[in-house]
């Protein structure tokens, strides 16, 4: 999503969105632990969208 699209957001869908980003990310590790990632570049993005979104709800606060 961009920037933009996720400051229109209200707070409880954005909050939805980290946990699902945080469970993507779990399950992202276990497949690179288990050697089945093949773009190992995944998390680093997951992660940076979670910084992203928890940035712009601070932001709101």
């Amino acid at each position: 999503m961009k920037t933009e699209e996720l400051r229109k957001t209200d707070k409880k869908e954005l909050n939805k969105k980290v946990l699902e980003l945080k469970k993507r990310l779990s399950d992202i590790r276990f497949k690179f632990a288990a050697n089945q990632m093949k773009n190992v570049k995944e998390a680093a993005n997951t992660r940076r969208e979670i910084a992203q979104i928890l940035t712009i709800i601070n932001e709101k606060k």
